[in-house]
This record gives C-alpha cells, structure tokens and sequence, in this order.
C-alpha cells in the first residue's frame, strides 16, 4: 500500500523489473531527495500510477515494460509522446491530471551529440525505440529498424528489416544484455566482427563495466554511447520538467556512473 509521509514531494522511477536502475542515485545527487525505485507489475501499472498523488509523489520516470501503458493512462500529453506513442516521463497534478512527456527521443539525440546521423538502424520495436526512431528522423536519418517479430516494428513509421545492416549509427532499444543470461551475439542479429559496419554503437542497456555490445564495439575503436549517459540526458530533461531548474549534470553523470551508487544514498522512503 503507498502511504504519505509527509515533507518534501516524492518522485521515482517506475519499472519491472526496477532493482538494476541507477535513476535513484541519479536523481538524488541532483537534489530530489525522496526519488525511489516503485517496482510494478504490468497487471497493477494502472492502479498504482493512479495512486501515486495521493502518496505526495509529484513525478514519475517509466521504464521497461511500462512505457505505452504510460501514455495511454495519461489525461494530457505532449505532441512528442502522442507521436512517438510511449512516454517514460508523468507529471501529477493537485487535480488528478496526469501530464505525460518524452524526454528519451531529446535525450538520445543530447548523447549523441554532434555525431553523423545520417543512417540508423534501431533494435527493437518497444517504447524506447519508438523514442529513438523518432528522434533520429527528426534529426535527418535515414532508419531502419529490426525486431525479433517483424510485424510488430512496422507500426514505428520506419523501413523494417530482417536483418543487420550497415549505418552510421547503431542503437540497441531491447532490453538484451540487462541479466548475464542474454547476449547480443546470440538475441541479436549481430556479430561482434559486423560492428565495424557502425561509426557509433548507442546501447540504452547500462551495466556495472559496461554492456558486452558496448565493450566489444570499444575494443574496435568504435566510437560509443552507454545507457548511463542516455540515461542522464533523459533524466535531466524530467528534472528540469519537474522543478523548473536546470540539471546539474556533472553531479548526475558521477552518481550515474558510480559503482556503487546506493552507498551514496539514504534508504527509499516507504511504500
């Protein structure tokens, strides 16, 4: 059951499963102090996220599988997220509103910087990749996108394909390579050898030491983006849709990027 325990607004992140995420360090070193992890499954999404206001809590981040549940409950939502059709940030209102953004499509592009973007081929076909898809469109590539069930991919507006394919950018939207029993080399349809196809592998995936596509792009010399500084960019964006005030982003990267970043932290207030 979630109580109110008085103070200062609570925040979190809501996923399932939740236990890997960093967003609590994150958001904590960037001053929201009672930002915590809300681990909930697919069958109760609707009912918890319905509840969270009356528990004090003022936002929410959403994670894996939860992202196109989010906007669908939503009562208002950005152009981003209606087009993109996931959102993975909700503001609550004293009303009852529940507003629903998309801060991974900024975020993706924020992290890439100014790298070449002018082909892409996206895995995956969930939430995040409906993000990155859109995003990469909008800063002028050309996408492609494959998924284990191809018909599922043909709903992003993007060419789906069967197989890999060469581009400047390669970003990983599955969630292949979050537990030690998967890899990309055997749930993707990729090489290790075929990475060199890519001037930039992005994996949205984060793990202590990296994930296993991001190492072995490194050990190519390919140029590379982590989840952990995807997952910064996006985070700052929600923060500052929160507060109002500009991340502080070095503090969020060093708390991201800690080995480990609950020592850092107070114990999540209770549920």
């Amino acid at each position: 059951m979630l109580s109110d325990t008085g103070g200062a607004p609570r925040y979190g992140v809501l996923g399932w499963p939740v236990g890997h995420s960093r967003s609590p360090a994150m958001m904590r070193a960037a001053g929201l102090e009672r930002y915590q992890r809300l681990p909930v499954a697919p069958a109760v999404f609707a009912e918890t996220v319905r509840a969270l206001h009356g528990a004090g809590f003022r936002g929410a981040n959403v994670t894996i599988p939860h992202k196109e549940a989010a906007l669908a409950l939503a009562t208002t939502a950005s152009d981003a997220a209606r087009e993109i059709g996931a959102a993975n940030t909700l503001t609550f209102a004293d009303g009852g509103e529940i507003a629903a953004e998309n801060t991974d499509a900024p975020g993706l592009i924020a992290a890439l910087g100014g790298r070449p973007l002018g082909s892409a081929l996206v895995l995956g076909a969930g939430g995040s990749a409906r993000a990155a898809v859109w995003a990469l469109q909008r800063a002028g590539a050309d996408v492609a996108v494959w998924n284990r069930t191809p018909q599922r991919a043909e709903g992003l507006g993007a060419r789906v394909v069967t197989a890999a394919i060469g581009a400047d950018v390669l970003v990983n939207c599955t969630s292949v390579g979050l537990d030690r029993s998967s890899s990309p080399f055997k749930d993707l349809p990729l090489e290790a050898d075929w990475l060199t196809n890519y001037t930039t592998v992005v994996d949205l995936v984060y793990r202590a030491g990296a994930t296993m596509l991001i190492r072995e792009a490194a050990h190519r010399a390919i140029d590379t983006v982590d989840g952990l500084e995807i997952l910064v960019r996006q985070g700052a964006l929600s923060f500052t849709l929160w507060t109002g005030r500009a991340a502080p982003l070095d503090a969020m990267r060093t708390a991201a990027r800690d080995p480990e970043p609950e020592a850092q932290c107070s114990p999540n207030p209770p549920l």
